[in-house]
């Protein structure tokens, strides 16, 4: 059955903060009509194939939450059908938190922001690890990118939600900023020669 992210997100508890604050009425019209969202979309997936990094949350047996970066090359997080991302766990500080944390629950969320664009999307699901898949593993590996690949994350998506862009700051990657100063660096470089040359 479609889901959408309030169905998720507006426990009772926020459903009431919300009735109490006066935006409740606004939030029960935008999810009635709004789309179901519990699948990845084109524009969704163009989105994701962009992503250099993404925040992982999932939630510790005390109920605890916890917030994890994941960083790799574009494209690291996939696509893998229109309800499952994947994305190899590369090696790190070898503290086991997130795959301790999915062992006991498998709730899970990711955040994916795009600060250049001032984009952000929210996605609820369910996780696991894989562990000795070696398909999985080979479908997931970034070419060139040489981290070590412990195992395979997959995440099942059961709703996304697109944010405004109120409060994001602008922000740009090191090759983002490099692409932007080339040119400038090739016009001075090329003004300089001018200039030994008169």
């Amino acid at each position: 059955m479609p889901r959408r992210f309030g169905e998720i997100a507006f426990t009772p508890e926020v459903q009431a903060a919300q009735t109490e604050r006066g935006s409740r009425e606004t939030y029960e019209r935008y999810i009635a009509k709004g789309p179901a969202n519990d699948a990845v979309t084109p524009q969704l997936a163009e989105f994701i194939a962009k992503m250099d990094g993404f925040y992982f949350g999932t939630v510790g047996s005390n109920g605890y939450p916890y917030i994890q970066f994941r960083g790799g090359p574009p494209g690291f997080l996939k696509v893998l059908d229109e309800k499952t991302l994947g994305f190899a766990d590369f090696s790190g500080n070898v503290q086991y938190i997130t795959v301790g944390n999915l062992s006991g629950n498998d709730k899970a969320f990711l955040f994916l922001m795009d600060y250049r664009h001032r984009k952000r999307i929210k996605v609820w699901g369910r996780a696991e690890y894989v562990e000795g898949d070696a398909a999985l593993i080979e479908q997931l590996k970034m070419p060139g990118y040489p981290a070590e690949i412990e195992r395979a994350i997959l995440f099942h998506v059961e709703a996304f939600s697109e944010n405004c862009p109120q409060h994001i700051p602008i922000r740009y990657s090191e090759a983002e900023v490099e692409s932007i100063v080339a040119p400038l660096q090739a016009r001075i470089a090329e003004l300089e020669q001018q200039l030994q040359k008169d």
